[in-house]
């Protein structure tokens, strides 16, 4: 008996195992050779293996190729429901034909075309995405170094398969949760994007006294300070060895290899003895390789060598954030091959600042939109986990 431990409501039926010779007609290669002295700047798109991924045509490279050479492989068309395999590099990868790539031509993918019975093209795509799927196809590769398939590997390959409402059913429900993924995924994306803009034009150019843009109300130059002389700057020192621990409750040592995620220190060491220390609310940089990089802390932690506890509001934090992205601390490392910052470095960095007002205001804009990007980036790491998840439960298992 071979069943899923997830499935929709009504359906009990065993499934079957086919092989793709089975399901597909045709099986083989798209065109394989040298295509480049075809490629034109605007012509026909062309489908090549890195456009395929986890299961998704993205059009991030696009490649084109003139009219001559598009209907020389007129045999090879790929049609609207079709599959293509990546069969070098990230083997296994596959995708379904959109309607708007009907009558596409691909170079150096396997095509599945034709089938022989009634299949839901998306369930296959889907159920090549299982660990059960993945570890079958890897055991068909050949190469040690750049993994290779041959078409006629997949002949034989065996899937599993339900009646073809379930099929679609499970195909459906993977889309929608794909379809989410996009969605929070753009968002988030156009949130970074909106704040590197941000960051750009609401602090002030090089030589410049004012922003770009500016919230209502404020009008006055900014002045320039040092950061040793508005914000209190402790440089770590790292307790003993020996009494690094692996107990959460004892104190947080965070060094330059810390865990940054989202913005805020993420413990990796425990330590029973304390030389220096941060407390909750500090900003927290990396001296060391990468230095410069910004974190918060939102606990009591024992600072060492590789790092600094900077006392400052929500605004220094993102001025920091900014001269960090825009390579502002390359100067001022030493090391070639292991960059470092030093205190005076540091504290005599020159940084422009507006009214306490003014600042309140910008480091709240901020604040939000980190908000708002750490939202969609939990969002869309839950409904990956989720979707990984079901993946492994919405087809059957190995047994």
């Amino acid at each position: 008996m071979m069943k899923p431990k997830i499935r929709f409501n009504g359906f009990t039926d065993d499934w079957e195992q086919r092989k793709l010779e089975e399901i597909y007609q045709n099986i083989g290669n798209a065109f394989v050779g040298t295509a480049t002295p075809y490629y034109v700047d605007t012509g026909h798109f062309y489908l090549e293996s890195n456009n395929i991924k986890d299961g998704q045509i993205n059009r991030n490279n696009e490649v084109f190729i003139n009219d001559e050479f598009y209907e020389r492989q007129k045999d090879k068309w790929l049609h609207t429901g079709d599959m293509v395999m990546v069969q070098s590099g990230h083997v296994g990868h596959t995708a379904v034909i959109p309607e708007e790539l009907d009558n596409s031509a691909a170079h150096a993918l396997i095509m599945f075309r034709n089938p022989k019975i009634e299949i839901e093209p998306y369930f296959l795509n889907y159920q090549y995405q299982t660990i059960k799927s993945k570890r079958k196809i890897n055991n068909i590769t050949t190469g040690n170094t750049i993994k290779h398939i041959l078409a006629s590997d997949m002949y034989n390959f065996i899937v599993d398969v339900s009646d073809i409402e379930e099929q679609q059913q499970i195909a459906n429900y993977f889309l929608e949760l794909d379809h989410l993924i996009t969605l929070h995924q753009r968002k988030c994306d156009g949130l970074k994007k909106l704040k590197k803009y941000m960051l750009q034009n609401m602090f002030p150019q090089n030589g410049e006294k004012t922003p770009k843009i500016r919230f209502q109300g404020f009008i006055n130059a900014w002045e320039q300070r040092k950061l040793g002389d508005i914000a209190q700057i402790t440089m770590g020192q790292s307790p003993a060895g020996s009494t690094y621990s692996d107990v959460p409750s004892d104190y947080i040592l965070v060094q330059g290899n810390a865990d940054l995620e989202n913005g805020w220190v993420k413990p990796r060491v425990w330590t029973t003895q304390i030389t220096k220390q941060a407390y909750i609310g500090d900003l927290i940089m990396s001296v060391r390789a990468p230095a410069g990089a910004m974190g918060k802390t939102s606990y009591n932690a024992v600072i060492g060598r590789g790092v600094a506890a900077i006392k400052g509001n929500e605004f220094i934090y993102q001025l920091l954030v900014k001269m960090d992205k825009e390579g502002y601390w390359k100067k001022d490392s030493t090391g070639s091959t292991f960059e470092s910052l030093n205190s005076e470095s540091i504290k005599n960095a020159e940084i422009k600042l507006p009214s306490n007002e003014e600042q309140t205001v910008i480091g709240t804009y901020f604040e939000q939109l980190d908000h708002l990007i750490t939202l969609h980036q939990r969002k869309v790491e839950q409904m990956k986990n989720l979707k990984k998840y079901m993946l492994q439960n919405m087809f059957p298992a190995e047994k």
